[in-house]
């Protein structure tokens, strides 16, 4: 059996936390604390249009001097390079994540937004997915399992 993104998303759900562009950092970053999630998406209206990261943050707001008070999401968010499909592998998933040094990834259907996984999502599907496999291994080995 394929493991897929659909599955991640059954797995951790599929919340969806996103924020206006136009909001405040110290707005969005009150956001991630109360939901204790590194990351929202960023929304204009029914359309992604971002993602802002506590990475982004650290990056964009600290080490720059400014306020997270005073700025807004959209002056540091980083645009949106990839989506992935529910459908894909985490295979896939984990090949892109690594090759694009990506944190987070959209995912989409069409033009419908499903959800966001984190690498740390993939690598706990990639354990499943091991898991499941050692399972079906041992209970498919003959039973003379004696020494």
């Amino acid at each position: 059996m394929l493991f897929t993104v659909r599955h991640i998303l059954q797995i951790k759900g599929s919340d969806i936390w996103s924020i206006s562009p136009k909001a405040t950092v110290y707005d969005a970053l009150r956001m991630m604390s109360d939901k204790d999630i590194g990351a929202l998406l960023v929304m204009e209206e029914d359309t992604l249009v971002g993602i802002l990261s506590e990475r982004d943050y650290a990056r964009k707001i600290i080490l720059h001097g400014k306020s997270s008070r005073e700025t807004t999401v959209r002056e540091i968010m980083s645009p949106v390079e990839f989506t992935i499909h529910p459908e894909q592998t985490i295979d896939e998933c984990m090949d892109l994540m690594t090759r694009k040094r990506l944190r987070y990834l959209p995912v989409m259907e069409g033009d419908r937004l499903l959800g966001v996984i984190s690498i740390g999502d993939v690598v706990y599907g990639i354990i499943t997915k091991q898991r499941r496999t050692i399972r079906e291994y041992e209970s498919s080995k003959p039973g003379d399992r004696e020494g």
